[in-house]
């Protein structure tokens, strides 16, 4: 029996690899990491450029911590996750974290970074309603939903010189060579990154997010990380020849 056949899905393709700028976007600081750290490792390691855009900084992520404490703490936590990932280049926009709002300004500042950064692959989290399938997954945050959204939208709006004019005046020119969105953690994935070569790297990355782990469960962090990242990848495994796989849901554009 193949592994279709054993899960009624078919296999996974490789994610297209023949791209060099990436452009990483999600709401807060551990998004990626949850998401997709050890694909990113992989593209780093392989040459290609990846930068991170965060959405927020996180300051409300912390019950016990006030966001003016909470937000550079968390914003040092990320760009240490990043570096251990081979990212060097981590944006903020101070979107404010608990609500953000879906429209032309989020819209307009992501499309601003995309044409800053000139990215042919553009990443983001999931933008549907839940967490999985059907009525009993858990409903996904207001915040990812926006974000999600809006990506997809600016990977559009970032080439059409008659929206948002105002970027051209400062300097931005259209950039109308996104040739993808991948949108990572969808429950309806599309193609996967192998998470193997990237795997130990993508655990110490999440572990970076210890103020926020600490905070999250009592659980060792050294034991969550590893148990959450080597599960996670895992899942998808036997849609991918048996191999750990981070899975993307993918938009060609």
């Amino acid at each position: 029996m193949t592994d279709t056949e054993a899960t009624g899905l078919p296999q996974l393709p490789e994610l297209p690899g023949d791209w060099q700028r990436a452009l990483a976007v999600v709401a807060h600081p551990d998004d990626l990491e949850y998401g997709c750290a050890a694909a990113v490792a992989s593209w780093t390691d392989a040459g290609k450029e990846v930068v991170y855009l965060l959405v927020t900084r996180g300051e409300a992520g912390i019950d016990t911590i006030a966001p003016d404490v909470c937000a550079p703490l968390r914003e040092a936590e990320q760009r240490a996750s990043a570096a251990v990932v081979g990212v060097d280049t981590v944006e903020f926009l101070d979107h404010r974290d608990g609500v953000i709002e879906y429209g032309t300004a989020l819209r307009r500042d992501i499309a601003a970074a995309i044409r800053r950064h000139r990215p042919e692959l553009v990443v983001t989290l999931n933008h549907h309603e839940g967490w999985g399938d059907g009525p009993g997954a858990p409903r996904n945050s207001p915040d990812h939903l926006a974000v999600g959204r809006a990506t997809l939208d600016a990977a559009s709006d970032a080439g059409n010189r008659w929206i948002f004019p105002e970027l051209g005046d400062q300097g931005l020119a259209p950039w109308d060579g996104v040739r993808w969105v991948a949108v990572a953690v969808s429950s309806t994935p599309t193609h996967a990154v192998d998470a193997g070569p990237g795997l130990e790297r993508a655990i110490e990355s999440l572990l970076c997010h210890r103020a926020y782990i600490e905070a999250l469960t009592d659980q060792k962090p050294e034991e969550y990380v590893r148990e959450f990242v080597t599960e996670t990848t895992s899942a998808s495994a036997d849609r991918f020849g048996g191999r750990p796989a981070v899975t993307f849901e993918l938009f060609p554009r």
